[in-house]
């Protein structure tokens, strides 16, 4: 099913008839997010290790603001966390963008999910082999 491009293909379906259902909420979303986070963007994308370890960039809506203290370091994330943020995180709403690399070949919708690019160099050859799909918003032991 994944050699032959089927799981892209139904991938790609699933995830273009679901956002034409919920982009009305996403757009609300994007709109709290926006002065929740104070006009400093609504999405935070991170670099990941992807299939065959390429790098792409996750997109993931921004729960947090940037504020900074005197000397220009982060606040902790206790404190950067918004209101909406908090919501958004506790319903596992701030994936969904990632419905986005889904539809740009990136992701799948099932699969390994993609971990920091500071573990590349720790696994071992079989948790290599993670990297011989697309890893997924959501995991196969999820699914089950």
């Amino acid at each position: 099913m994944y050699k032959n491009g089927l799981k892209r293909a139904i991938d790609f379906l699933i995830v273009l008839c679901a956002l034409l259902i919920i982009w009305p909420i996403l757009l609300i979303i994007i709109i709290f997010l926006h002065f929740a986070n104070k006009g400093a963007g609504v999405f935070f994308t991170q670099a990941r290790p992807g299939k065959n370890a390429q790098i792409f960039k996750a997109i993931k809506f921004k729960t947090m603001t940037d504020e900074r203290d005197a000397e220009g370091n982060l606040l902790p994330d206790d404190v950067r966390l918004t209101k909406i943020g908090k919501i958004v995180r506790s319903l596992s709403i701030d994936e969904l963008p990632q419905l986005i690399n889904v539809l740009k070949g990136d992701m799948a919708l099932v699969g390994p999910r993609p971990l920091l690019i500071k573990y590349l160099p720790l696994y071992s050859e079989e948790q290599y082999r993670r990297h011989e799909v697309r890893p997924g918003i959501t995991g196969w032991a999820q699914v089950n």
